[in-house]
């Protein structure tokens, strides 16, 4: 378990195994999300890191008129 200390400005230095472990370096930044009285930190990456993040061998590209086609199929399919 690793731990640091808060100063008086409420800031704090993450320990090496926790930076190694987020991949951050200097001038990176940081999210932090709150769950019931525990924080979870999380390195903050830029929307172009997402491209391609859905993308899978063998998957064919669909056109925004075959999506439409099928999100209106599936609303008015109610037999379930």
């Amino acid at each position: 378990m690793q731990e640091s200390t808060v100063t008086a400005k409420g800031q704090t230095t993450l320990p090496k195994d926790v930076r190694a472990a987020l991949c951050v370096e200097a001038g990176d930044k940081l999210r932090y999300l709150l769950f019931d009285g525990e924080v979870r930190i999380l390195r903050a990456r830029p929307v172009r890191d997402l491209k391609g993040v859905l993308k899978r061998s063998g998957q064919v590209p669909v056109s925004l008129g075959a999506m439409e086609e099928a999100v209106a199929e599936g609303a008015t399919n109610t037999s379930e």
